[in-house]
């Protein structure tokens, strides 16, 4: 994969925003330790899923690519998709539930995209539609983690992780991701193996959505029933992706998990000490951090992914409220 990855450093290379990794050194003195964040918050389309997307299709032949291409989505991988085509040009469906937040639906329309609706907690499949679409418009399907190109897009945040980490000192460490397939989590390690193999990866997950972390407790992938009742939407899937759990199993340290109650919390202090708008999925690594469930040592250095700030502003102003 690292030939893959060095691929898509030079394919996004002066596309994809290079985030910074910020640090407060009064929320370092509130919680005793250093947390430094890693804002994928202010990528192209407000998530790191940009990253993957221009990969993947900038990966495709142009004949391939023209013909148009087919995504399904809660609304960060939507938006990722839906701006690369619009600015290669390409038409894009993107398959999205319509339970998905009002945000997330109208910046999928608003770039460009043809959305087609499912019945998420009705149990419709949208691997299902996808793929079945797909096979009647003759359009590529892109898969929100479990895509090689994917994961080697979102493996450039964990090569620019390894830089900024070693100009802020910052070594022997974790690395907490928020995680739903694990395609952010699975590109982050597999670049931080090569690049910085000190810095261990964890993935980070809302209670009751936790598929990670109980299907690396247990080495095999297990299947979360129903729809979780968590406001992080972006990181709600069913289970593990089958290309990304290997790689999890081989490089990534045990799962955590965190409450709705406490992503709320770091969605504050977010915007309190950094002033980055944070939403719900996006901010559990950060939550756990703030909690200190992620190590038995006191007063550890951890770096957090903030991937995503794609939030209803109602969502918002709630999480501003509770904290």
């Amino acid at each position: 994969m690292q030939r893959e990855i060095e691929a898509a450093l030079e394919r996004t290379r002066g596309i994809v925003r290079t985030t910074p990794l910020l640090e407060s050194r009064a929320l370092n003195q509130r919680v005793g330790r250093r947390i430094l964040v890693k804002a994928e918050c202010l990528q192209v389309t407000g998530s790191f899923k940009f990253r993957g997307a221009w990969n993947a299709l900038g990966a495709l032949p142009p004949a391939q690519r023209s013909n148009g291409v087919i995504a399904y989505s809660s609304g960060n991988h939507a938006q990722g998709v839906a701006e690369a085509a619009g600015r290669m040009e390409v038409p894009a469906v993107i398959i999205m539930p319509s339970d998905a937040p009002r945000a997330k639906l109208d910046g999928t329309r608003e770039l460009g995209a043809d959305i087609i609706t499912y019945d998420r907690p009705g149990g419709e499949s949208r691997e299902a539609i996808g793929e079945a679409l797909a096979r009647e418009r003759d359009l590529t399907l892109i898969k929100p983690y479990d895509d090689l190109t994917v994961i080697a897009g979102q493996a450039t945040c964990g090569v620019e992780i390894a830089q900024q980490a070693q100009l802020a000192g910052v070594s022997n460490c974790d690395v907490l991701t928020c995680c739903g397939g694990g395609g952010l989590t699975a590109g982050v390690a597999l670049a931080l193996s090569a690049h910085a193999p000190t810095l261990r990866v964890r993935p980070v997950e809302p209670h009751g959505a936790d598929d990670t972390c109980r299907s690396l407790q247990q080495g095999t992938r297990l299947t979360i029933e129903g729809t979780p009742d968590t406001l992080c939407d972006a990181i709600v899937t069913p289970m593990p992706g089958e290309l990304t759990f290997p790689i999890l199993q081989r490089l990534c340290g045990p799962g955590l998990s965190v409450s709705d109650a406490e992503v709320f919390e770091a969605m504050a202090l977010a915007m309190r000490y950094f002033n980055l708008v944070v939403e719900p999925g996006g901010a559990v690594a950060l939550a756990a951090a703030l909690t200190g469930r992620d190590t038995p040592t006191p007063g550890s250095d951890v770096i957090v992914i903030a991937s995503g700030g794609n939030v209803d502003m109602d969502v918002f102003a709630t999480a501003l409220a509770a904290a």
